[in-house]
């Protein structure tokens, strides 16, 4: 059954990773999308595998870095579309350098406003419209991170997922009265191309204990297609078989040193 027919889904990220298996797995289920992210590419790439699976969807090129480009996307989308009925806050960004002791100023904001500017401009950007229409659901990809600080993760990236997981609380203490749902995704260890910007990059044995964009993309579609009498406020995803991080750690101790 197509449970998002007539819903128009906005995904950012979503050239590659979790943010491309959420759009197919949505398109899948009816839904006509927006993808957005930083490279038209493979956001081109993308919408073709959609076409193929017979979705509609537009895409936009966005730095979301910019926060004012972040609040622009929105409002071109209700420009183009009149309303958004799910956001999926996906695109994330983390430095190289993960701990407190090194990471310079422009690194940490960068990651910040990424994964937290970018998250609340664009999010506030369609609220008023959400709230008007009497439903709204927003889904942010944040990470184990937020939950389990350190240098795996990283301190910016760790301290802005928690800000994030956060806003979505927030969101939904203060507006789902209002019909406005927030959604969490917290999933520990992913195979997507972020982890290529790590002090130590994965190899393959590695990426095969981790888990794939696609179970990411599920929970997502989860939180997108309950009805509108229930939230789900979070889901905490992890690989069963825990891997050894002890060099991974013991390599971003180091980095920017």
């Amino acid at each position: 059954m197509k449970q998002l027919t007539e819903k128009i889904v906005l995904i950012t990220g979503a050239g590659s990773g979790i943010g491309r298996e959420t759009a197919l797995l949505m398109a899948q289920h009816g839904a006509t999308l927006v993808l957005a992210g930083r490279r038209i590419e493979p956001l081109e790439a993308v919408a073709e595998e959609v076409r193929e699976l017979g979705g509609q969807v537009r895409v936009r090129s966005v730095d979301l870095e910019d926060g004012e480009a972040a609040a622009g996307l929105g409002r071109w989308t209700l420009e183009q579309f009149g309303r958004v009925d799910v956001l999926v806050n996906n695109a994330g960004h983390s430095s190289k350098t993960r701990s407190i002791r090194y990471v310079g100023t422009d690194d940490w904001q960068s990651v910040f406003a990424v994964n937290v500017e970018g998250v609340y401009r664009l999010t506030q950007s369609l609220i008023e419209s959400m709230i008007a229409k009497g439903e709204g659901t927003v889904i942010t990809v944040s990470s184990m991170a937020a939950l389990k600080p350190g240098l795996l993760g990283g301190a910016p990236y760790s301290a802005a997922k928690a800000a994030s997981r956060n806003l979505m609380g927030d969101i939904n203490a203060e507006l789902n009265d209002l019909g406005i749902r927030a959604c969490t995704i917290v999933p520990a260890e992913v195979d997507t191309p972020i982890l290529d910007n790590r002090p130590l990059i994965p190899d393959e044995e590695s990426r095969a204990t981790m888990m794939h964009p696609r179970d990411i993309a599920d929970a997502i579609l989860l939180c997108a297609v309950m009805p509108q009498r229930t939230v789900v406020e979070e889901i905490v995803l992890k690989p069963t078989t825990n891997r050894n991080v002890d060099r991974d750690i013991d390599i971003a101790r180091r980095e920017g040193e």
